[in-house]
Order: C-alpha cells, then structure tokens, then sequence
C-alpha cells in the first residue's frame, strides 16, 4: 500500500493551511462541509491523526471517527429535514478515493432527489455558510 502522503488537502486543512467550513471538532476528529456537496449539507468526516483509509488507520482513531459520524448524521437529517442519510466511504483509488486520508462522507437526502455528480460544482460561499451555520446549531441539540 501506498504511504500516507503529509500534504493531502485534509492534512492541510488540519494544519490551517486551508480554510474549512467547520461544523465540528474534538481532539480526534474534524468534520466540515464539502465545498462541492452531492446535496445540501453533505459534510465530510476526517480522523486528526493521519491515516490513508480504512486499511491503515489505528483502531481507536476510526472508532472516533465513527462516532463523530453517527453524530453528524443525526444532526443533519434535522438540520436539514432530510428523509434519509447516506454514508460513503472510500479506500485506494481502485475503490473510489481521491483524497488520501481517511473521510467518511455523511449525505442528507431527500425522497426522489438524485444525488449530484461528485466533483460537479462549486457550491456558493454563502450557501455553505448557512448550512454550517444550520447543522451547528442541529449539534447543539445531540
């Protein structure tokens, strides 16, 4: 397997060499919205420590993660009034990663509503303000 590479967008994201729209973070875990979101409020997941994937990250750094998920989910099917959630995951390009450290993907969604292509467009800074905003204040109430 392919090393972890230090300098991956989310690695910088932690360091704060990118800005993020965070909606949450503990001494384990950060999750922020995705900047091109396959629906309203898709937030991603992402451990502190580095790790590639599922296939090399510590156990106890996963299980953070997976919690800090089960979390968001919850607050983003009400923050959002969604119907239902998806959660992805993706390990090596062979199964359908492109960002190299370990991100679980949380997808508000609606009965009848396709999800966007990945990557398919930028969403607009004010947009992903208000739904940080809203899926904040959903967390409050977890």
């Amino acid at each position: 397997m392919t090393v972890y590479d230090s300098n991956n967008i989310f690695a910088k994201i932690l360091r704060g060499e990118f800005p993020c729209y965070k909606v949450y973070e503990d001494g384990h875990v950060l999750a922020f919205l995705d900047i091109m979101p396959r629906s309203p409020g898709h937030t991603l997941v992402i451990p502190k420590a580095p790790a590639r994937n599922i296939l090399d990250v510590n156990l106890d750094d996963y299980l953070h993660v997976a919690r800090a998920t089960h979390r968001i989910a919850a607050a983003a099917k009400k923050a959002f009034d969604a119907d239902g959630i998806t959660v992805q995951q993706f390990n090596e390009a062979a199964g359908g990663q492109v960002v190299f450290h370990l991100h679980v993907h949380v997808m508000p969604r609606k009965d009848g509503i396709a999800l966007l292509p990945p990557a398919s467009r930028k969403e607009d800074a004010k947009v992903l303000e208000d739904n940080t905003a809203k899926l904040i204040a959903a967390l409050k109430g977890t």
